[in-house]
Order: structure tokens, then C-alpha cells, then sequence
């Protein structure tokens, strides 16, 4: 999507839009240090936060799509149907799969720990089960790493569909309260880092929840995967 946005970004202010590509902590801790001047990520409780402490102005949602549980085609651990809390439950207490974590500290890693709390487990307890695997990476790598072992993981949509088609992994469970990603966009607050460019940062904040590019947000996806890969969420700062 960015690769979209970006030059025309670029164009509508004269302007070289330098974009950075981490998970949500490393987002966050750029942000702290004031090495960036706005940040999208997608952990509401994270971003939250942050603007308590200082380090952001405000949490503007922008788009949202949905987590989902992927893995092997024959479902070894036999979760499908079940609502992501119970399909975790029964890999924790039957061992009856693989389960690949990105476990690099990214909103997609935090809402997997945030699964294992609702399930009713501890993750340091689960991180030490011997079907569990620690990436250590982003999604791509983590999607194909969990191919490769026919274990299952969790994605968010718009990087399986990207990757979906070198992967031998299908959606095992795409339903649930807790699965829903939100994107948000705060810019880096200029009174605890001066040299912020805040103007900018609210250029690109504008320019994401305006009418146009909230509908390019919305058809993004549709031509090559046959569906929208984000829902256009401006005004939504409720979810």
C-alpha cells in the first residue's frame, strides 16, 4: 500500500517521504528517540501509551483489516470453527500442531500474546511448549518459515494474500472480536522532540483520512487478489 501512496504523497506537497519499515516496537522506540516524524502501526494499547507519555500528539485511525489463524490444509490440530481463543486453547492443551510466532515484539506478535492471555494461559509458559516456534522476524519470512514446517500462525490478511500463493498454508480461523487489526497514524509530539517536522506529519495524517485516499485504501488489493486487502477506517478511533 505504501508504495502506492507514496509518490503520490510526494507529488501533492513537494516533498521526500522517507518511510521506514519495523514492526510496531521498533515503530514505537523510533518515536521515542525522535528518529521519525510520524508513525503508522497497529497496537491500540502500545499507541495509547505513548501519547501518555509524551512521545505522540494524537491516535489517528486511518484503515483496519483483519488477523487471521493460518496453517496447514489438513488442520492437524483440528481448530477450525473455533473462535481464536478456543482454537489457542486447544493447541496449548492437545500440542496437536506447530505454531511459528513472529515473536519479534510487533502488533501482530502483541495481539498473538494478547490471544494466549484470553485463551487463559501465560505466554512465558507458552513460549517453552516444544511445538512452539520463535521466528524472530517479520511476517513474510515467519508465513514462509510456518510453510515450510506445516505448522500454523497468526497473520494479518493483507501479508498472507501477498504471499499466498508461495505458501502451502490456508486460513484455519478468520472470525472473532479479537482478530480485528486497526491501523493508526500519530505524529511524533514536537514539544518532547523539536526538531519534529509536525507540519508534515500532519500533511501525511490528512492526507491518509481524506475522501480519495480513503477510497484507493479501500479498493487497494481488489484487481490482483480479488478483494479489498484494508477497510477505510478515518473518523473510526473507537476501534
Amino acid at each position: 500500500l505504501w508504495s502506492h501512496l507514496e509518490p503520490m504523497f510526494e507529488q501533492e506537497y513537494i516533498v521526500q517521504l522517507d518511510i521506514l519499515y519495523a514492526g510496531t516496537g521498533i515503530a514505537l522506540e523510533w518515536g521515542r528517540r525522535g528518529d521519525v516524524d510520524v508513525i503508522a502501526i497497529h497496537d491500540r494499547a502500545r499507541e495509547e501509551k505513548f501519547i501518555a507519555e509524551g512521545y505522540g500528539v494524537e491516535r489517528v485511525v486511518f484503515a483496519y483489516n483483519y488477523f487471521l489463524i493460518v496453517g496447514p490444509a489438513d488442520d492437524p490440530a483440528d481448530i477450525k470453527g473455533l473462535s481464536p481463543e478456543e482454537a489457542f486453547k486447544r493447541l496449548m492443551e492437545t500440542g496437536g500442531g506447530r505454531f511459528v510466532s513472529r515473536g519479534d515484539g510487533s502488533g501482530t506478535h502483541g495481539r498473538e500474546k494478547a490471544i494466549w492471555r484470553e485463551a487463559g494461559f501465560d505466554y512465558e509458559v507458552v513460549r517453552e511448549a516444544e511445538w512452539y516456534i520463535e521466528a524472530g522476524r517479520g511476517m513474510g519470512p515467519t508465513l514462509v518459515m510456518a510453510s515450510e514446517k506445516q505448522a500454523y500462525t497468526l497473520s494479518d490478511m493483507g501479508t498472507f494474500l501477498a504471499f499466498k500463493a508461495d505458501l502451502d498454508l490456508v486460513p484455519i480461523v478468520d472470525e472473532g472480536d479479537i482478530l480485528i487489526n486497526v491501523y493508526s497514524v500519530i505524529a511524533i509530539n514536537p514539544e518532547r522532540h523539536p526538531g519534529t517536522n509536525i507540519e508534515m506529519a500532519n500533511n501525511l495524517i490528512n492526507f491518509l483520512t481524506s475522501p480519495v485516499i480513503q477510497q484507493l485504501i479501500g479498493d487497494y488489493g481488489v484487481e490482483e487478489h480479488g478483494m479489498a486487502l484494508f477497510t477505510p477506517a478515518a473518523g473510526m478511533e473507537g476501534k
